[in-house]
């Protein structure tokens, strides 16, 4: 799938272009030394029969849990993965839209309902997850932001003790090695965490025109990480020196050395074990090269599977809807509401805008001698901007006057489109004839796209299991739009985008809307609300942020999962901790709150084991 990149990186370097070759080798070198700091694949043959910890996943959570548990020397911790190492091109930003079609993605896609994902292949919304050291920090496109102080207030106000905005803060800034160039607006971020946090180092005029339209619109420039939200920014990422930095290389890197932490790859979970007698967990049941072992957790299993694998994990073992586990046969231990509150940020996809001027970034423009010079000898260039992603915008509908305001919609803003990726349309899973109908004939004109995406659902789906058998991929019933409001707030979204786009400095690059038509949508005037709810039904674009499917709640929600320690009720020596415990999504990427979550509950577990914390921060 890197064929193209390589076939042109040996033509370069036969043409002996030193500058490249030099680069090619600083890279390779560079490669080499990030695949053995990573903690190496622990044989079968030599892992403990005991542990007093396992983490199950060593995505974006597990990996902040297998270093936060470890600091203690006293403690043995196994860290389970499904997948194969991290390689170095996972570390290229603009190779982001490539990575789902590798097999660090579980693949996972959507059952069709007749009300979304219309235009893609079998009326399936692709979702991709990490399979992968690292997870779907492997995988995502590092955009950092933490969402908004009362997503968490209203998280404490539903009943969860300890996890307002005020109690969070301290792990978000726990998190960061922060080098965004901000002004001074108070102690909002931290400067020692192991994940670096900073601008992409190169922008294209596109996104300066963005910015400069939004700020004409009346915008104010912002720094959402900050004291508010609304307004308009380049992107905020876990990026080092223009390099991914995943939660596995942050996390994992530092600590490979930790003789009381063993990592096994290429290892699935089958099931945890838990005596039915006592309700306490025992240990997993785990698949590794074709052979079935069971690996005992002394203290506790922490599920750090994420919001599709950690319920489908749960429900395996007995821990789920007590109708649906007994329908497929699975003795039932807890009876929770595993699977439900399913929750993701969804857009609409394919909103493009042509330009007159030759700047956007198109693949066969950024694959040249002079790119491939600056990122493979100093991290520069436009293959540092994360799959083209470069701008957002943050609005609240509601209080459309507020600077201070909540948001509920998010622009955000591609240097390049649909076309100018020849993988992007296979990431979406469009179908031929949209493609050839909608977008073909652009193939060869400059321009860029915006997706609106709805940043407070209304709507909620569910997680179902298949069969008892762990290899069969769950049911994913995502529920898009079941809500009207949903389609409300989404259909703001793109007259706000129309808004921005008719400001002076996009308007400059000759900017104008692309308008040839769906056609399972031409009956419907061009550009009226009617048009784009349609083409929101057909190009359903989701963000991938899935979470919610094992709920964080008080013991009198009978919703609830996991109580605010993230304990799961009803079974000694269990916890989830990850993406899947939100009781609602955060209004931002999920990615920098998941690594809250499990800092946060690294510290709950340590201090019910007696382990004494530091300071925070």
């Amino acid at each position: 799938m890197y064929q193209p990149l390589f076939i042109f990186l040996i033509c370069t370097t036969i043409t002996f272009q030193q500058s490249i070759l030099d680069g090619v080798i600083k890279t390779i070198i560079e490669g080499e030394d990030q695949i053995s700091a990573e903690p190496p694949d622990k044989p079968a043959q030599q892992l403990l029969k005991e542990y007093d910890f396992i983490v199950v996943g060593a995505g974006t959570a597990g990996c902040v849990i297998a270093n936060r548990l470890s600091e203690n020397p006293n403690w043995s911790v196994l860290l389970v993965e499904a997948g194969r190492p991290e390689n170095f091109l996972m570390d290229f930003p603009i190779l982001a839209n490539y990575l789902q079609f590798t097999e660090s993605n579980w693949k996972y896609q959507t059952e069709p309902n007749g009300k979304a994902c219309l235009g893609f292949d079998g009326q399936r919304c692709n979702w991709p997850r990490g399979k992968v050291v690292g997870g779907s920090s492997v995988l995502n496109y590092m955009i950092y932001t933490r969402g908004n102080r009362r997503d968490y207030d209203q998280w404490a106000a539903f009943g969860n003790s300890k996890w307002s905005f005020k109690d969070v803060l301290p792990y978000f800034k726990k998190i960061e090695n922060f080098t965004v160039p901000v002004p001074q607006e108070g102690d909002y971020h931290g400067k020692h965490g192991y994940l670096d946090v900073s601008y992409a180092p190169y922008r294209t005029r596109i996104a300066d025109a963005i910015v400069n339209s939004s700020l004409q619109y009346g915008f104010p420039y912002v720094n959402y990480n900050g004291p508010t939200q609304v307004g308009v920014s380049y992107l905020q990422l876990s990026l080092r020196d223009g390099i991914r930095e995943s939660s596995s290389r942050a996390y994992l890197h530092p600590i490979s050395h930790r003789p009381n932490l063993h990592v096994t790859k290429y290892s699935v979970v089958k099931k945890i074990i838990i005596d039915p007698t006592t309700q306490r967990v025992e240990g997993i049941e785990m698949v590794k090269n074709g052979k079935t072992y069971f690996l005992r957790a002394k203290n506790e299993v922490i599920s750090s599977a994420g919001a599709i694998n950690s319920p489908q994990l749960l429900m395996l073992s007995g821990i789920g809807p007590k109708k649906h586990l007994q329908q497929l046969g699975i003795p039932v231990i807890s009876n929770l509401r595993v699977g439900y509150n399913l929750m993701d940020h969804i857009a609409v996809g394919g909103i493009t805008f042509l330009i007159n001027e030759t700047i956007s970034l198109k693949t066969q423009r950024i694959i040249n001698n002079e790119n491939l010079r600056a990122y493979l000898n100093n991290h520069r260039g436009p293959m540092s901007i994360p799959g083209g992603c470069e701008v957002l915008v943050f609005h609240d509908f509601d209080h459309p006057s507020d600077p201070d305001g909540y948001p509920n919609i998010e622009l955000l803003y591609q240097g390049g489109s649909i076309v100018s990726d020849p993988v992007l349309r296979k990431d979406f899973g469009i179908t031929d004839e949209i493609y050839d109908n909608v977008f073909k004939p652009i193939e060869n004109i400059d321009s860029f796209m915006v997706f609106p995406m709805l940043l407070r659902p209304k709507s909620k789906g569910r997680i179902m299991l298949k069969s008892p058998n762990y290899k069969d991929k769950p049911y994913i019933f995502p529920n898009y739009f079941a809500d009207p409001q949903d389609m409300e707030t989404i259909l703001k979204g793109v007259q706000l985008i129309m808004d921005i786009a008719s400001q002076p400095a996009l308007q400059a690059l000759g900017t104008k809307l692309h308008t040839i038509p769906i056609p399972q949508c031409a009956k419907n005037q061009f550009g009226s609300a009617a048009y784009f709810e349609c083409m929101a039904r057909h190009f359903t674009f989701t963000i991938y942020h899935q979470s919610g499917t094992c709920k964080m709640g008080p013991p009198n929600d009978k919703k609830a999962v996991v109580d605010s320690r993230l304990r799961v009720y009803g079974v000694k020596g269990l916890r989830v901790i990850d993406a899947s415990i939100m009781p609602e999504i955060p209004a931002g990427h999920t990615n920098s709150p998941t690594f809250m979550i499990a800092e946060k509950g690294s510290d709950m577990i340590k201090e019910d084991w007696g382990f004494n914390i530091e300071n925070i921060v």
